[in-house]
């Protein structure tokens, strides 16, 4: 049965705290397991949440600040240690190639799986891959150090619908022919199927507004947005390369995205209330959920 969810492993921004870990999130789609972000404590968040190696299938770093990346270390060498058994695909900015070979190497173990690396350079959009689950793609933020989102969208489709099948006499092996081809015996795809609209996923983590901040969120049903810093603490946000909560909401809202995950607090704030109430005046009315350790957020169903 395939599965579309959002695994949260941790949900604090520089420093941890008692109730959060480093940052952390796993995307399960269907058979891809991405890995976002692995901070410090990311191996033993993923045993508390039940995700195994074998799950992973992608890292994706967005940049390498350490309570982004420093967990790399860690993953890399479990993903060996329990010899994953299909290759692992790691993406990063290509600016911080030695950063991630010193994690992947931090010490010594024996590698046992094949790990790829595609790292991304560029302004983006940066094609990354294309597959059946759909177009992973990257887009520079604005930061201090070179950093990237991440949007995965699945293709439009089509979903048979089998009473107009059998009132057309299509069965069996014909329906998948008439799915490929387009008709068959005077039978259209359009009169046996209805659209099935792809879904759109985006993580957005350390970033002040820019374009590209936009161009991640467009359209998505699940967006996964860095909200560091309440609005009193604009100035600040701006200055270290950062959103506030405000800011957040109104991109999800102008953005047109159906459910909004908040996450990357500072340890400044204790009460994670205010983020939702400020995410709501800026103006979002979609689903919203300020983001806790280890909480499972599906992926909305698909549009109708």
């Amino acid at each position: 049965m395939s599965v579309r969810e959002l695994v949260v492993l941790g949900t604090a921004s520089q420093v941890p705290t008692r109730h959060r870990n480093h940052n952390g999130y796993l995307l399960r789609w269907d058979g891809e397991g991405i890995l976002f972000d692995p901070g410090e404590g990311t191996q033993r968040q993923m045993l508390r949440a039940g995700v195994a190696a074998h799950d992973l299938t992608r890292l994706c770093v967005t940049h390498f600040h350490g309570d982004h990346a420093l967990g790399l270390a860690g993953v890399i060498q479990r993903i060996n240690l329990d010899r994953v058994p299909h290759p692992v695909t790691a993406h990063f900015p290509a600016s911080g190639r030695r950063f991630f070979d010193r994690l992947r190497y931090a010490t010594a173990y024996r590698e046992t799986v094949p790990l790829r690396t595609a790292p991304v350079a560029g302004n983006g959009p940066v094609v990354l891959d294309t597959g059946p689950a759909g177009t992973l793609t990257a887009h520079r933020l604005s930061h201090p150090v070179e950093s990237y989102g991440y949007r995965l969208v699945e293709p439009d489709a089509r979903r048979m619908l089998p009473e107009r099948l059998a009132e057309h006499g299509i069965r069996g092996p014909d329906a998948g022919r008439l799915q490929r081809q387009g008709a068959l015996r005077g039978v259209t795809l359009e009169d046996v199927s209805v659209p099935r609209p792809g879904q759109r996923f985006a993580f957005v983590m350390d970033t002040r507004l820019c374009d590209g901040v936009y161009a991640l969120a467009e359209g998505c049903d699940l967006l996964v947005a860095e909200s560091t810093f309440l609005d009193a603490e604009a100035a600040l946000a701006e200055e270290y390369g950062h959103l506030t909560a405000g800011q957040a909401g109104r991109v999800a809202a102008e953005s047109g995205v159906r459910h909004l995950v908040l996450t990357h607090f500072s340890q400044r704030y204790a009460d994670p209330a205010p983020f939702a109430a400020e995410a709501r005046e800026a103006g979002f009315t979609g689903e919203l959920t300020v983001a806790e350790d280890l909480a499972r957020v599906p992926v909305p169903k698909r549009r109708p």
